[in-house]
Protein backbone atom coordinates (compact mmCIF):
# COMPACT_ATOMS: atom_id res chain seq x y z
CA UNK A 1 0.00 0.00 0.00
CA UNK A 2 1.32 3.39 -1.22
CA UNK A 3 1.97 5.60 1.91
CA UNK A 4 -0.43 8.32 0.67
CA UNK A 5 -3.30 5.53 0.62
CA UNK A 6 -2.05 4.32 4.41
CA UNK A 7 -2.42 7.72 5.96
CA UNK A 8 -5.57 8.22 4.35
CA UNK A 9 -7.10 4.75 5.82
CA UNK A 10 -5.26 5.59 9.19
CA UNK A 11 -7.14 9.08 8.90
CA UNK A 12 -11.11 7.76 8.81
CA UNK A 13 -9.96 4.94 11.38
CA UNK A 14 -8.97 8.00 13.28
CA UNK A 15 -12.09 9.79 12.45
CA UNK A 16 -14.80 7.14 13.67
CA UNK A 17 -13.48 6.13 16.52
CA UNK A 18 -13.14 9.89 17.74
CA UNK A 19 -16.76 10.02 16.27
CA UNK A 20 -15.21 13.22 13.92
CA UNK A 21 -17.88 13.82 11.86
CA UNK A 22 -16.89 12.65 8.61
CA UNK A 23 -20.54 13.45 7.29
CA UNK A 24 -21.57 15.03 9.91
CA UNK A 25 -21.35 18.60 8.95
CA UNK A 26 -22.50 18.02 5.50
CA UNK A 27 -25.53 15.25 6.51
CA UNK A 28 -28.09 17.92 6.68
CA UNK A 29 -27.03 19.99 3.75
CA UNK A 30 -29.57 18.41 1.33
CA UNK A 31 -32.28 17.44 4.06
CA UNK A 32 -34.79 16.93 3.36
CA UNK A 33 -34.75 15.68 -0.31
CA UNK A 34 -38.08 13.80 -0.36
CA UNK A 35 -41.68 13.99 1.61
CA UNK A 36 -40.91 13.49 5.70
CA UNK A 37 -43.36 11.14 7.42
CA UNK A 38 -44.77 12.63 10.88
CA UNK A 39 -46.16 9.39 12.77
CA UNK A 40 -49.59 10.74 15.00
CA UNK A 41 -50.11 7.76 17.75
CA UNK A 42 -53.26 8.71 17.34
CA UNK A 43 -56.78 9.15 15.10
CA UNK A 44 -57.78 11.67 12.86
CA UNK A 45 -59.89 13.90 14.31
CA UNK A 46 -58.33 13.83 17.88
CA UNK A 47 -57.01 16.60 19.79
CA UNK A 48 -53.31 15.77 19.56
CA UNK A 49 -54.33 15.20 15.15
CA UNK A 50 -55.87 18.27 14.84
CA UNK A 51 -52.96 20.55 17.01
CA UNK A 52 -49.70 18.16 14.41
CA UNK A 53 -51.80 19.50 11.50
CA UNK A 54 -52.18 22.97 12.83
CA UNK A 55 -47.94 22.92 13.12
CA UNK A 56 -47.55 20.66 9.99
CA UNK A 57 -49.30 22.40 7.46
CA UNK A 58 -46.62 25.83 8.00
CA UNK A 59 -43.71 23.18 9.23
CA UNK A 60 -43.90 22.06 5.50
CA UNK A 61 -42.53 25.23 4.07
CA UNK A 62 -40.11 25.97 6.42
CA UNK A 63 -38.22 22.03 5.50
CA UNK A 64 -39.11 22.04 1.58
CA UNK A 65 -40.71 19.56 1.22
CA UNK A 66 -44.22 17.44 1.93
CA UNK A 67 -44.95 16.03 5.60
CA UNK A 68 -47.15 13.14 5.22
CA UNK A 69 -49.11 12.97 8.61
CA UNK A 70 -49.72 8.67 9.30
CA UNK A 71 -52.22 8.41 12.05
CA UNK A 72 -51.39 5.18 14.18
CA UNK A 73 -53.65 5.24 16.62
CA UNK A 74 -54.53 2.30 19.06
CA UNK A 75 -53.59 0.82 22.09
CA UNK A 76 -53.36 4.05 24.01
CA UNK A 77 -50.21 5.25 21.56
CA UNK A 78 -48.06 2.23 21.69
CA UNK A 79 -48.37 1.37 18.21
CA UNK A 80 -47.84 4.77 17.12
CA UNK A 81 -44.61 5.04 19.38
CA UNK A 82 -43.57 1.13 18.41
CA UNK A 83 -43.21 2.40 14.53
CA UNK A 84 -41.66 5.53 15.35
CA UNK A 85 -38.74 3.62 17.46
CA UNK A 86 -38.21 0.76 14.61
CA UNK A 87 -37.97 3.48 11.71
CA UNK A 88 -34.80 4.41 10.03
CA UNK A 89 -32.76 6.90 11.82
CA UNK A 90 -32.65 9.26 8.80
CA UNK A 91 -34.79 12.36 9.61
CA UNK A 92 -37.44 10.82 7.51
CA UNK A 93 -39.55 9.47 10.40
CA UNK A 94 -40.44 11.88 13.19
CA UNK A 95 -43.05 11.36 15.74
CA UNK A 96 -45.82 14.17 17.75
CA UNK A 97 -44.83 12.82 21.10
CA UNK A 98 -47.56 13.24 24.14
CA UNK A 99 -47.56 12.97 26.94
CA UNK A 100 -50.30 10.34 27.03
CA UNK A 101 -48.68 8.07 24.75
CA UNK A 102 -45.12 8.60 25.55
CA UNK A 103 -45.17 8.19 29.31
CA UNK A 104 -48.27 6.67 30.24
CA UNK A 105 -49.56 4.04 27.82
CA UNK A 106 -46.12 1.93 28.57
CA UNK A 107 -46.98 2.03 32.29
CA UNK A 108 -49.83 -0.05 31.46
CA UNK A 109 -47.48 -2.86 29.64
CA UNK A 110 -45.91 -5.80 31.89
CA UNK A 111 -43.65 -5.67 29.26
CA UNK A 112 -42.77 -2.19 28.05
CA UNK A 113 -41.73 -2.50 24.30
CA UNK A 114 -40.37 1.14 24.44
CA UNK A 115 -38.59 3.58 26.62
CA UNK A 116 -39.15 7.45 25.88
CA UNK A 117 -35.57 8.76 26.61
CA UNK A 118 -33.78 5.81 25.34
CA UNK A 119 -35.19 4.88 22.33
CA UNK A 120 -35.42 8.12 20.89
CA UNK A 121 -34.11 11.87 20.21
CA UNK A 122 -35.90 14.86 21.97
CA UNK A 123 -35.71 17.37 19.19
CA UNK A 124 -38.19 20.42 20.82
CA UNK A 125 -41.00 20.62 22.78
CA UNK A 126 -43.53 23.03 21.27
CA UNK A 127 -46.70 22.94 23.34
CA UNK A 128 -48.10 22.96 26.59
CA UNK A 129 -52.02 21.41 26.08
CA UNK A 130 -53.64 22.35 29.26
CA UNK A 131 -56.78 20.11 30.26
CA UNK A 132 -60.41 21.67 31.06
CA UNK A 133 -62.46 20.54 34.01
CA UNK A 134 -66.25 20.28 32.82
CA UNK A 135 -69.34 19.59 34.25
CA UNK A 136 -72.29 18.56 32.13
CA UNK A 137 -74.43 22.04 31.65
CA UNK A 138 -77.62 20.95 33.27
CA UNK A 139 -76.07 20.19 36.86
CA UNK A 140 -76.00 22.76 39.45
CA UNK A 141 -72.45 23.02 39.39
CA UNK A 142 -70.12 26.32 38.29
CA UNK A 143 -67.17 26.83 40.58
CA UNK A 144 -64.59 23.83 41.38
CA UNK A 145 -66.07 24.27 44.82
CA UNK A 146 -69.28 23.33 43.85
CA UNK A 147 -68.19 20.18 42.49
CA UNK A 148 -66.39 19.04 45.64
CA UNK A 149 -69.40 20.25 47.20
CA UNK A 150 -71.54 17.96 45.08
CA UNK A 151 -69.27 15.18 45.22
CA UNK A 152 -69.03 14.91 49.23
CA UNK A 153 -73.19 15.72 49.25
CA UNK A 154 -73.06 11.75 48.27
CA UNK A 155 -75.52 12.90 45.15
CA UNK A 156 -76.51 10.12 42.57
CA UNK A 157 -75.19 9.49 39.60
CA UNK A 158 -71.75 11.05 39.89
CA UNK A 159 -69.71 9.44 37.16
CA UNK A 160 -66.26 10.40 35.82
CA UNK A 161 -66.07 9.86 31.70
CA UNK A 162 -62.63 9.11 30.56
CA UNK A 163 -61.31 8.20 26.72
CA UNK A 164 -59.99 4.53 28.36
CA UNK A 165 -58.13 3.22 31.61
CA UNK A 166 -54.74 4.59 31.78
CA UNK A 167 -55.51 7.76 29.29
CA UNK A 168 -55.08 11.57 30.14
CA UNK A 169 -58.46 12.01 30.91
CA UNK A 170 -58.71 9.28 33.42
CA UNK A 171 -54.90 9.81 34.97
CA UNK A 172 -55.68 13.78 35.41
CA UNK A 173 -59.41 13.01 36.38
CA UNK A 174 -58.27 10.45 39.07
CA UNK A 175 -55.55 13.05 40.12
CA UNK A 176 -58.21 15.77 40.56
CA UNK A 177 -60.24 13.68 42.96
CA UNK A 178 -57.01 12.71 44.87
CA UNK A 179 -56.13 16.33 45.63
CA UNK A 180 -59.65 17.39 46.01
CA UNK A 181 -60.51 13.80 48.18
CA UNK A 182 -63.43 13.35 46.68
CA UNK A 183 -64.95 9.94 45.26
CA UNK A 184 -66.33 9.63 41.62
CA UNK A 185 -67.08 6.46 39.48
CA UNK A 186 -65.18 6.43 37.01
CA UNK A 187 -66.34 5.52 33.73
CA UNK A 188 -64.55 4.39 30.85
CA UNK A 189 -65.02 4.99 26.84
CA UNK A 190 -63.67 3.93 23.62
CA UNK A 191 -61.87 7.13 23.13
CA UNK A 192 -62.42 11.13 23.53
CA UNK A 193 -65.37 11.57 21.52
CA UNK A 194 -67.44 8.83 23.52
CA UNK A 195 -66.59 9.97 26.61
CA UNK A 196 -66.87 13.34 26.11
CA UNK A 197 -70.26 12.78 24.30
CA UNK A 198 -71.48 10.72 27.37
CA UNK A 199 -71.15 14.40 29.23
CA UNK A 200 -73.10 15.82 26.67
CA UNK A 201 -75.78 13.37 27.07
CA UNK A 202 -75.79 13.32 31.00
CA UNK A 203 -74.83 9.90 31.01
CA UNK A 204 -72.06 11.05 32.58
CA UNK A 205 -71.63 13.97 34.87
CA UNK A 206 -68.29 15.61 34.85
CA UNK A 207 -64.54 14.93 33.00
CA UNK A 208 -61.38 16.27 32.69
CA UNK A 209 -60.13 16.95 29.05
CA UNK A 210 -57.77 18.56 26.89
CA UNK A 211 -58.90 21.76 25.78
CA UNK A 212 -58.90 20.84 22.35
CA UNK A 213 -61.21 18.22 22.71
CA UNK A 214 -63.41 20.60 25.49
CA UNK A 215 -63.92 23.89 24.44
CA UNK A 216 -65.80 23.20 21.28
CA UNK A 217 -68.54 21.66 23.36
CA UNK A 218 -68.04 24.84 26.07
CA UNK A 219 -68.50 26.86 23.43
CA UNK A 220 -71.65 25.54 22.21
CA UNK A 221 -73.30 25.28 25.41
CA UNK A 222 -72.91 21.24 25.26
CA UNK A 223 -70.68 21.30 28.74
CA UNK A 224 -70.28 24.05 31.03
CA UNK A 225 -66.22 24.86 32.06
CA UNK A 226 -65.41 25.19 35.37
CA UNK A 227 -61.56 25.23 35.50
CA UNK A 228 -58.34 24.59 34.16
CA UNK A 229 -55.09 22.30 34.97
CA UNK A 230 -52.83 25.31 34.55
CA UNK A 231 -51.22 26.38 37.30
CA UNK A 232 -51.77 29.85 36.57
CA UNK A 233 -53.92 31.55 34.69
CA UNK A 234 -53.99 32.20 31.06
CA UNK A 235 -55.11 34.54 28.72
CA UNK A 236 -55.91 31.68 25.92
CA UNK A 237 -59.15 30.85 28.55
CA UNK A 238 -59.71 34.66 30.23
CA UNK A 239 -63.09 33.60 32.18
CA UNK A 240 -62.03 30.32 33.33
CA UNK A 241 -59.82 29.81 36.44
CA UNK A 242 -57.23 27.32 37.50
CA UNK A 243 -58.34 24.56 39.49
CA UNK A 244 -54.70 25.98 41.57
CA UNK A 245 -57.25 28.72 42.41
CA UNK A 246 -59.10 26.04 45.06
CA UNK A 247 -56.52 22.96 45.09
CA UNK A 248 -53.46 25.08 45.50
CA UNK A 249 -50.27 23.54 43.43
CA UNK A 250 -52.63 21.94 41.65
CA UNK A 251 -51.03 21.13 38.46
CA UNK A 252 -51.86 18.54 35.73
CA UNK A 253 -51.24 19.95 32.10
CA UNK A 254 -49.90 17.74 29.19
CA UNK A 255 -47.16 18.85 26.90
CA UNK A 256 -46.46 18.04 22.75
CA UNK A 257 -43.00 18.06 20.93
CA UNK A 258 -41.43 16.33 18.46
CA UNK A 259 -39.22 12.96 18.73
CA UNK A 260 -37.06 11.22 16.23
CA UNK A 261 -35.55 7.21 16.34
CA UNK A 262 -32.57 7.15 18.58
CA UNK A 263 -29.50 7.94 16.20
CA UNK A 264 -30.55 10.19 14.07
CA UNK A 265 -28.14 12.55 13.46
CA UNK A 266 -28.06 15.97 15.33
CA UNK A 267 -27.58 18.24 12.13
CA UNK A 268 -30.89 17.07 10.63
CA UNK A 269 -32.02 17.12 14.51
CA UNK A 270 -30.70 20.49 14.67
CA UNK A 271 -32.59 21.67 11.15
CA UNK A 272 -36.08 20.17 12.11
CA UNK A 273 -35.33 22.17 15.48
CA UNK A 274 -34.83 25.26 13.88
CA UNK A 275 -37.59 25.28 11.14
CA UNK A 276 -40.48 23.99 13.91
CA UNK A 277 -39.53 27.59 15.62
CA UNK A 278 -39.79 29.33 13.16
CA UNK A 279 -43.05 27.98 12.64
CA UNK A 280 -44.80 28.33 16.20
CA UNK A 281 -43.77 32.11 15.81
CA UNK A 282 -46.04 32.41 12.41
CA UNK A 283 -49.33 34.63 12.98
CA UNK A 284 -51.21 31.47 11.02
CA UNK A 285 -50.01 28.77 14.28
CA UNK A 286 -50.09 31.11 16.76
CA UNK A 287 -53.96 31.74 15.51
CA UNK A 288 -54.75 28.56 15.52
CA UNK A 289 -52.96 26.96 18.73
CA UNK A 290 -55.05 29.84 20.42
CA UNK A 291 -58.25 28.50 19.11
CA UNK A 292 -57.56 25.08 20.47
CA UNK A 293 -56.60 27.10 23.55
CA UNK A 294 -53.21 25.27 23.43
CA UNK A 295 -49.91 27.23 25.10
CA UNK A 296 -47.05 27.62 22.70
CA UNK A 297 -43.61 26.37 24.84
CA UNK A 298 -40.19 25.54 22.85
CA UNK A 299 -38.03 23.59 24.88
CA UNK A 300 -34.55 22.63 23.39
CA UNK A 301 -33.38 19.01 23.19
CA UNK A 302 -31.97 19.00 27.04
CA UNK A 303 -34.71 20.78 28.59
CA UNK A 304 -37.61 18.91 27.01
CA UNK A 305 -35.73 15.74 28.28
CA UNK A 306 -36.05 16.90 31.44
CA UNK A 307 -40.16 17.48 31.04
CA UNK A 308 -40.84 14.42 29.85
CA UNK A 309 -38.50 12.91 32.59
CA UNK A 310 -40.48 14.34 35.29
CA UNK A 311 -43.94 13.42 33.67
CA UNK A 312 -42.75 9.90 33.51
CA UNK A 313 -42.10 9.81 37.32
CA UNK A 314 -45.26 11.61 38.17
CA UNK A 315 -47.74 9.39 36.02
CA UNK A 316 -45.78 6.19 37.56
CA UNK A 317 -46.55 7.26 41.18
CA UNK A 318 -50.20 8.02 39.94
CA UNK A 319 -50.99 4.89 38.20
CA UNK A 320 -49.08 3.10 41.31
CA UNK A 321 -51.44 4.96 43.88
CA UNK A 322 -54.31 3.84 41.89
CA UNK A 323 -53.54 0.27 41.32
CA UNK A 324 -53.83 0.04 37.87
CA UNK A 325 -52.64 -3.34 36.27
CA UNK A 326 -50.19 -3.73 33.64
CA UNK A 327 -51.54 -6.04 30.25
Amino acid sequence: MRPSKLFMVIGAAVALAHGAPAVGADVAKDYPNRPVRLIVPNGPGSAVDTLTRIVSNRLAEFIGQQIVVDNRGGAAGVIGMEIAKDANADGYTFLTATTAATTIARLLLKKPTFHPLNDYECVVQFAETLNVLVVNPKLPIKTVEELIAYAKSGKTPFNMASAGVGSQSHLSGAYFQQAAKINSLHVPYKGGGASSGSVVSGESQWTLIPAPAAMSHVNAGRMRALAHTLPRPTALLPNIPPIANTIPGFDYSGWMGFFVPKGTPKPINDKLRAAVVKTMDTPEVKKGMAFQATEIVIRGPAEFRKVVEGSMEKNAKLVKSLGLTAN
